[in-house]
C-alpha cells in the first residue's frame, strides 16, 4: 500500500535545497511493488519523477505532478570469477555509502568515485565520473522496470550507451525505464588509477613511496574533495554545476597560446576536454552572487545556496556565467543538473 501524499514539501530532498512542493508525493521501498505504483490514478509515466539522492535536480517551481522518491537497498555479492567480483547494488543505495562498503569487502574499482552525492540508482543516468574513472567503466549491467511492457529486464553495459556524462537513460530510455538496481564489476587486485588532477600529490604526500592502497585512494580523493566542495547538508549546493567542455583541438590550441597553462585533457578522438572550472575562474567569477545564489569562493564549478536563494536567483547567475565564458572563449557551458519542470 502506497501512502500517496498531497501538496508535499519536497526541499528536503534536493541538495540545493530551492523551496518546492509536489502535486503527490510517495516512496518505493521494495521493487515489486512498480507494477502496483503504475496503476495508481496519480501515476503517469510521462510526468513522473523519479527522485534519488536529489543531487543533480533542480526544482525550479513546485512539481505539477507525482515525485517517487527510491528508498530500496541492498548490497549483495552476485558472482565471484579469479579476481572479478560481480556485486549488485539497489537503487536507493546511498552512494558513497556503497562505495565505502565495497572498499570494506577488499574490491577495487570505485575508490576514485568516493564521495560523490546521490544514489546507486542515479549513477548510470548520468554517468558519473571523478579523478579520470566513469562508473560506466566500473558497472556490468542494469536492473531495470519497463514501464511500457510493466516487466523487469536487464540491460547490459553495451545496452546503456554510455558517453561522457550521459546514457541511453537522458535518451531512448527516458521515462520507459525506472533503474532498480545496478551490477558493479569490481577486482581484488588494486589497480590505481592516481594521475587525475591533484591526486597524485596527494597520495605521494599520504602514502610516501609504497604503493597505494583502494582505501589510499578513496581517503584521499575524499581529502580533495572535502577540501574544495562545500558539504551540501551545510551549504546547498549540486556539485559541479556544468560539464567540462569538449571542443576542437584547434580551438583548444587557440586558447592556450593565450593562456599556456591551461589545463587541457586530449581524447581519443581528437577534441579536447577543457576544465569549465578553468573557464570560469578566468572570468573573476569566485564568490559572485546574483540573489541568494553565488559561485563557490574555492570552487568555481559549483553553485551554492548563500542566502535563500530563488530559482530566479540560480537561473540568473548561470546564464551570466555561460555569457561570461561565452563571450571571453566562444564555449558554451552546459549545465549537468536537471531541471524540473522541464520544458
Amino acid at each position: 500500500m502506497f501512502n500517496i501524499q498531497k501538496n508535499h514539501d519536497i526541499t528536503p530532498y534536493t541538495t540545493f535545497g530551492l523551496p518546492a512542493r509536489a502535486a503527490y508525493y510517495t516512496e518505493l521501498t521494495c521493487n515489486e511493488d512498480l507494477p502496483q505504483l503504475c496503476q495508481l490514478p496519480e501515476f503517469d509515466m510521462h510526468t513522473v519523477c523519479w527522485l534519488g539522492g536529489g543531487s543533480n535536480v533542480l526544482f525550479m517551481q513546485d512539481f505539477p505532478a507525482l515525485v517517487v522518491r527510491m528508498a530500496t537497498r541492498g548490497i549483495r555479492e552476485v558472482s565471484r570469477s579469479g579476481c572479478i567480483v560481480l556485486v549488485e547494488a539497489q537503487a536507493g543505495e546511498i552512494w558513497h555509502d556503497f562505495v565505502q562498503t565495497t572498499l570494506k569487502m577488499g574490491l577495487s574499482g570505485l575508490e576514485n568515485l568516493s564521495l560523490i552525492p546521490g544514489t546507486v540508482g542515479a549513477s548510470p543516468v548520468q554517468n558519473i565520473g571523478a579523478y579520470g574513472v566513469e562508473v560506466k567503466d566500473r558497472i556490468h549491467s542494469v536492473q531495470c522496470f519497463d514501464i511500457e511492457k510493466q516487466a523487469f529486464i536487464t540491460l547490459s553495459n553495451s545496452d546503456c550507451q554510455f558517453a561522457y556524462r550521459d546514457s541511453f537513460f537522458k535518451h531512448e530510455g527516458k521515462k520507459r525505464f525506472v533503474i532498480t538496481a545496478v551490477t558493479f564489476a569490481l577486482s581484488t587486485e588494486c589497480m590505481p588509477q592516481a594521475q587525475y588532477g591533484d591526486l597524485a600529490q596527494v597520495l605521494a604526500h599520504n602514502c610516501g613511496e609504497r604503493s597505494p592502497s583502494a582505501q589510499d585512494i578513496s581517503d584521499a580523493v575524499c581529502q580533495i574533495r572535502r577540501s574544495k566542495l562545500p558539504d551540501p547538508a551545510i551549504l546547498g549546493n549540486v556539485g559541479s554545476f556544468y560539464k567540462n567542455p569538449i571542443v576542437s583541438a584547434e580551438l583548444a590550441d587557440s586558447i592556450q597560446a593565450a593562456y599556456p597553462n591551461m589545463p587541457r585533457y586530449p581524447q581519443d578522438n581528437g577534441s579536447v576536454k577543457l576544465a569549465a572550472a578553468w573557464l570560469i575562474d578566468q572570468c573573476s567569477l569566485k564568490n559572485y552572487q546574483i540573489g541568494g545564489a553565488a559561485v563557490h569562493d574555492k570552487q568555481a564549478l559549483v553553485l551554492i545556496n548563500k542566502n535563500n536563494a530563488t530559482a530566479d536567483d540560480v537561473r540568473a547567475l548561470s546564464d551570466y556565467i555561460c555569457l561570461q565564458v561565452k563571450q571571453k572563449f566562444a564555449i558554451d557551458l552546459h549545465p549537468e543538473p536537471v531541471w524540473l519542470p522541464e520544458n
